[in-house]
């Protein structure tokens, strides 16, 4: 259900239960049944029905038959930090600039456990590939934010990942070799920036750098992405690795005078 979370004598375990729940709903699982939902989280079949009663009740689930939904009232559960962090004031005037500059899509993404999740978006692209919206989370090791990020882990939180993660192949260019994987995100580490291509999904070419708090510890991470064949990640390079430093610059500077995002970033 949830991996290993720092807990006291305090830890609500019912509200694990039920935020594990909302979490379980994703594209591919859009709606479910009592007994897939406790398979997914990983509870019995008795407490996920109490969890889906209970946000049945607030209105975050609704329900067809045998068959569970969430409700439009979960998406509030993630505009709350949206606003208060002011991501529509300080971010996305950033990645709108690298867009207007660079054109294709730009991104901005924070590590959680394994995933990347992506709490900044824009894009002029429309065509079928991965959907990098707000709250979209994606396999770390896949993603040129995530080996970014991950570079940027003490190593004892990076030898920690490694001993855990399994990754997974998306494409049949993703690297899911360990050895390979850890030597690109040290890589990643070395030059201050990393490029993917067709990692997560085809026709993806993308390089991010590392987003710092005032102490020079990697909070979150930038990117810009193209299509692969139109543009080379050495051409990303050459072209973008620039400006998406000095946005990075930028972003780190504005954090820092913005307690509830400096606070997100620091978390």
């Amino acid at each position: 259900m949830v991996e290993d979370p720092k807990r006291s004598a305090e830890f609500v375990e019912a509200l694990a239960k039920g935020i594990a729940v909302i979490e379980c709903f994703d594209a591919a699982h859009p709606d479910m049944t009592l007994s897939e939902i406790a398979r997914r989280v990983g509870l019995s079949p008795a407490a996920a029905r109490r969890s889906l009663i209970t946000l049945s009740a607030l209105g975050y689930v609704g329900s067809v038959g045998k068959r569970f939904f969430l409700k439009p009232k979960v998406m509030t559960l993630g505009s709350g930090f949206y606003f208060a962090a002011r991501i529509d004031e300080i971010l996305l005037p950033e990645l709108r600039q690298i867009v207007e500059t660079h054109g294709d899509a730009a991104s901005i993404a924070m590590l959680d456990g394994h995933d990347v999740i992506y709490i900044a978006h824009h894009s002029t692209q429309r065509a079928r590939r991965a959907t990098a919206v707000v709250g979209a989370r994606y396999p770390a090791h896949a993603t040129s934010l995530g080996r970014v990020l991950l570079a940027g882990l003490p190593k004892t939180e990076r030898e920690r990942y490694f001993a855990r993660v399994e990754p997974k192949a998306l494409t049949s260019r993703t690297v899911t070799d360990k050895n390979a994987l850890r030597a690109l995100i040290d890589e990643a580490g070395e030059r201050g920036y990393a490029t993917t291509v067709d990692q997560l999904d085809y026709g993806i070419t993308a390089l991010a750098v590392p987003i710092r708090n005032a102490e020079g510890r990697v909070t979150a991470a930038v990117n810009s992405s193209g299509y692969s064949g139109l543009v080379s990640p050495e051409q990303m390079v050459t072209d973008r690795l620039g400006d998406l430093r000095v946005a990075a610059g930028r972003i780190s500077a504005a954090a820092a005078r913005t307690p509830a995002l400096s606070a997100a970033l620091n978390g």
